[in-house]
Formats: structure tokens, sequence, C-alpha cells
């Protein structure tokens, strides 16, 4: 198997189960525009995350880590007319695209971008809380942190998807050199002993690659 057929499978199934969207390719459009990197979640990838949180009928959605707001998009696409999603954005610039483009999709109302570190965010989300379906794709150092938070901020029932866990395997490697992998490795030994979740992982190939997702659901 090589990242060729890889990407090439990946593009028979999105354009078998995700047909053209304007919307969602005029938010990719203005990404690259402006100079965002490419590190949004496939088209695949953005049905999966809107399946999950329409089977579970989520009201309330809290993403950390918008980008372009790619993702963001999918995700408010489930929301009834009074839900509400709350996206985290570290980067102003970033934050200033996925706006633009949440505009652009309609919307806007639904959804509400906070700028700033995740990490000091969080805390004030509280009145917000339940939240139904919570998508965690930041900076990888502070997973575990995330983690944590975001379970505090869930009710039972609710399901928490933490993505890039695998990071091409390097996940199984105790001294491996990147931070981004080590903080993956402690958000996993924290997680695993957590008695108020129980997790899985899927691994995934495609045209981003080797990796794969963590699911949580909140007891």
């Amino acid at each position: 198997m090589t990242q060729v057929q890889w990407t090439a499978v990946d593009q028979y199934f999105a354009d078998a189960f995700t047909p053209s969207d304007p919307i969602l390719e005029a938010a990719l459009a203005a990404s690259v525009a402006a100079g965002l990197p490419d590190i949004q979640v496939t088209p695949l990838q953005g049905q999966l995350l809107a399946l999950l949180a329409q089977s579970l009928g989520a009201r309330r959605i809290l993403e950390i880590g918008t980008l372009g707001g790619y993702s963001t998009i999918w995700l408010a696409r489930t929301l009834p007319a009074d839900g509400q999603l709350i996206t985290l954005e570290l980067d102003a610039h970033h934050a200033a695209v996925a706006r633009s483009n949440f505009a652009q999709a309609g919307l806007d109302n639904l959804i509400q971008l906070r700028e700033g570190k995740a990490i000091d965010l969080l805390p004030g989300l509280t009145e917000f809380a339940p939240f139904d379906f919570i998508f965690i794709d930041a900076d990888k150092d502070s997973t575990a942190d995330y983690f944590d938070w975001s379970v505090k901020l869930a009710r039972p029932g609710s399901l928490i998807l933490v993505d890039n866990v695998i990071r091409s395997g390097g996940v199984v490697d105790p001294n491996h050199p990147d931070s981004r992998v080590q903080g993956i490795r402690r958000f996993v030994a924290a997680a695993a002993n957590d008695p108020r979740v129980r997790l899985s992982t899927v691994q995934t190939v495609g045209s981003k690659g080797y990796d794969g997702f963590a699911l949580a659901l909140v007891k």
C-alpha cells in the first residue's frame, strides 16, 4: 500500500459519499488563498463528524481548534435552529478567515468563535455546558488538558473526538522527539485511567497519510 493508493481510495469514496458542495469548497479555497496550513479534516472526515453529531441529536457543540472553519461548517450544519456551536482559535488570522467563511455559509448565527488560548477560554464555557459533542483538533502538546476540560463540560452520553492521535505510528515510541507525540502520549495515559469515560481509537489511512482519532463516551 502506498500514499498514492490511499489518496486514490479516499477520493473514490469522497466522490461517492460527499458530492460537490460550493459552500465547503469556497471555505477551503478561502483558507488556501489566506495562506492557512493544509491541515483541516478531509471531506470524508467532515462527513463523519457531522454524522456523529447528528446521530446524537446534538444541540450544543464545542470545537477546540478552528483553523479556517471547514470542520466547523460541517458540524454547524447539523444543528437545529436554536442550537449553538462554540469554536476556539488561538491565531487571529485564522479566526478572521473562519468568520468570513461562516458568514458566507450563512451560519454565523449558530457559531460563536472565541479567540485566545483554549486552556484559558475553557473555564469560561461552564455557563454553556453541557456540550453534546466535542471535537478536539488543536495543538497536540495540550491535548490532555483539553480532554480533561471537555469531560467537565460534557454530560453522560456526550461524545468527545480527539483527532490526530496516531501520529504516523509515532505514538508507540516513549522516546519520540516530537513534543506533539509526547502530548498525545500524555493524553492517552491520562484518559486510560479516567473513570469518567470509555474510549476507543480508529486508525486511518487516506489523503492525509497514516493517522487516526480517539473517541470517548462520557459515562
